[in-house]
């Protein structure tokens, strides 16, 4: 098929996007490419559609687990097959996964960069017919990025596997040193981007200088019609603000990476098809979510970076009709930040100490534990250790920076099974345990796919046809799973850690303070730039552009500092209208102060007056008598 019948027949679209088929037509003519597109311009589509096109599996890098989540369901829901491999799963989960991308016509392979120093992962790749590699949220392999991640530097090792392969790196924000950084560590053989301008015409701009912040996100949503999002920063502020919201009449709900995925799916359906208003999220919410009549998006706290604020924001007004994307910022926002910055920066000593808390906290002998995940309750061990909760989730970044482990925060993996033995082994333990026939019979009515593969499981709804509660169905299978009958993995939502290297000796732990050093720098370099577009004066769209290179532009006239300076231009020149009426006026004949402002048509009656003081104080007019004359 063409393109533009994969688009129809998969898509339901008849048309690309601004600069979505000049990037496919790059990638198929097996070019290296950059592509900048800003937050609803397509990305996805750019790799998928040229996958699709060429015969071959396509190998997707991203650091966005529940967007992997979500594409790979879009995928299969469109008759695609899909599969993607993240931090939590098991290694037999793994090996079943990297099989059937080698042998099954699986179409798209999902990677946590994390995966990529797997040696397993590296090895099964090279048994892929692998046409395109795509990079999600390229900005991620840039030093001078706002989010770098150190797993990023290994993508290029795919290049070494499949040379010939061309690399789609996309994402929705980059500077100029950033474009170049992300070309250079994916060996591009030549430079090639596409960029769209980061000018967003229909998007007002605006910051509130604001104390009591609740009544402002009361305000923008009693004055802007239609439907929004709120982001904050923890999740309990999620439900907090949500319910303040519901508690005044509006329509809200909350969203965050821990909530189930059946909930999340339910929740964003809900706000797409406007039974809910307004969405109350942490930044995990809105990637790869196309809803393109919000009106408004509010971001109660400081973002960390201009370019995450451009991003999020951005997913305001995607109908290219009016959108407000509103900033609420203090004095406290700053100390607030300030204090944050001083946290995310803990000394070696301090990130040795952690590393090795933590292996002992799992009960890691010297040596030993390469590969091994676990959950990581982060308050629950700060608690055990008397740690500072912000610091330490900062040192386990530097840990990974150093690749002695991989940190993921926030990972919602569902409960999962697979049978471990054959149709009719099954068969012959029911027979043998008929205590257990009606359960297993049960299971295999509801499930199908999971002699092949691992296949998610809810446990209330087993409960539910099973007549059990849901302590019985997890302790049966658990029971199953000591028969060796099947694998159970149950669901978690807690952070994962995973042990890149065997446990090191305190000798051989090295920590590159150069580079903590060169992020903390970028760090700061980027904070001051939130800082200077809450605070400064000039047109905020500007201000924006600039800092994304795009320099001589237009202000926006639609931002709150473009409105202000309209209103402002619009007073002096009533005033000086006014000025000019009243010395017409007294130059005909002197009036008394009463008739003077009755008879000057110029203006309100409060403005008049204002004009009146300013012309005596400045000596253009005076009173003679009851009376005033030109002075």
């Amino acid at each position: 098929m063409t393109v533009q019948q994969i688009l129809k027949q998969y898509w339901n679209h008849d048309s690309f996007r601004p600069m979505q088929e000049e990037i496919i037509q790059s990638v198929l003519l097996g070019n290296d490419t950059l592509a900048l597109l800003p937050t609803g311009g397509g990305k996805s589509v750019c790799f998928q559609v040229p996958a699709l096109a060429m015969e071959g599996i396509c190998i997707v890098i991203s650091p966005l687990i529940a967007l992997m989540k979500d594409q790979v369901e879009n995928l299969k829901a469109k008759g695609i097959e899909a599969v993607s491999i993240v931090s939590g799963m098991s290694k037999r989960e793994i090996d079943l996964a990297l099989d059937s991308c080698i042998y099954t016509p699986v179409k798209f392979l999902y990677l946590s960069p994390e995966r990529l120093l797997s040696e397993l992962v590296r090895e099964r790749i090279t048994y892929m017919k692998v046409n395109l590699i795509a990079v999600d949220e390229a900005h991620c392999i840039s030093q001078w990025g706002y989010d770098f991640r150190p797993p990023y530097l290994h993508i290029a090792d795919l290049r070494e596997l499949h040379p010939d392969v061309p690399v789609l790196a996309l994402t929705a924000t980059a500077t100029a040193d950033v474009k170049d950084d992300i070309q250079q560590k994916l060996l591009f053989k030549k430079a090639n981007v596409f960029q769209k301008s980061f000018e967003r015409k229909n998007i007002s701009y605006v910051v509130q200088n604001e104390e009591n912040k609740l009544r402002k996100l009361l305000d923008v949503a009693k004055g802007v019609n239609g439907s929004g999002i709120v982001y904050v920063r923890s999740r309990k502020e999620t439900v907090e603000i949500a319910k303040f919201y519901n508690d005044n009449g509006i329509k809200a709900d909350f969203y965050h990476a821990g909530l189930d995925t059946a909930v999340r799916s339910l929740r964003q359906e809900s706000w797409k098809t406007n039974k809910t208003r307004i969405i109350v999220a942490t930044n995990a919410f809105g990637m790869g979510i196309d809803k393109p009549d919000v009106r408004f998006v509010i971001h109660k706290d400081m973002p960390e970076s201009l370019e995450a604020y451009y991003q999020e924001a951005g997913r305001g007004g995607r109908d290219e009709s009016k959108a407000f994307a509103v900033l609420l910022y203090n004095y406290a926002d700053r100390l607030k930040q300030e204090k944050k910055f001083e946290l995310s920066f803990p000394t070696v000593a301090e990130i040795k100490q952690v590393y090795h808390q933590l292996a002992g906290y799992y009960n890691l002998a010297y040596e030993t534990g390469e590969g091994l995940s676990f959950d990581l309750d982060i308050a629950e061990f700060c608690s055990r250790f008397k740690l500072d909760p912000i610091k330490t989730i900062n040192a386990l970044k530097f840990l990974e920076q150093d690749e002695y482990l991989s940190f993921n925060e926030s990972v919602f993996l569902p409960s999962r099974f697979r049978f471990e033995v054959r149709n009719e082994e099954l068969y012959n333990f029911q027979i043998q345990n008929p205590g257990w026939d009606s359960f297993v019979k049960t299971i295999l009515r509801s499930y199908g796919g999971a002699f092949d593969n691992y296949v998610n499981l809810r446990e209330f709804d087993l409960a539910r046809r099973a007549n059990m509660n849901v302590q019985q169905v997890v302790e049966g299978l658990k029971k199953l799973q000591t028969f060796k009958v099947l694998s159970y993995l149950q669901q978690t939502d807690q952070p994962q850690i995973t042990f890149l290297k065997p446990r090191q000796y305190t000798q051989a732990l090295y920590i590159n303070k150069a580079a903590i050093d060169q992020r903390k720098a970028t760090y700061l370099k980027k904070m001051e730039a939130v800082f200077a577009y809450a605070t400064n004066k000039k047109c905020r769209s500007q201000t924006l552009l600039a800092y994304f290179d795009e320099r001589n532009v237009d202000k926006c006239g639609v931002c709150d500092i473009c409105l202000e300076e309209k209103r402002q231009k619009n007073s002096s020149e009533t005033v000086d209208d006014i000025v000019n009426e009243i010395v017409q006026l007294l130059s005909a004949s002197s009036l008394d102060l009463p008739t003077l402002v009755t008879s000057t048509n110029t203006g309100t009656e409060k403005e008049k007056i204002d004009t009146i003081r300013l012309l005596l104080d400045a000596g253009k007019i005076k009173f003679a008598g009851d009376k005033l004359v030109v002075g």
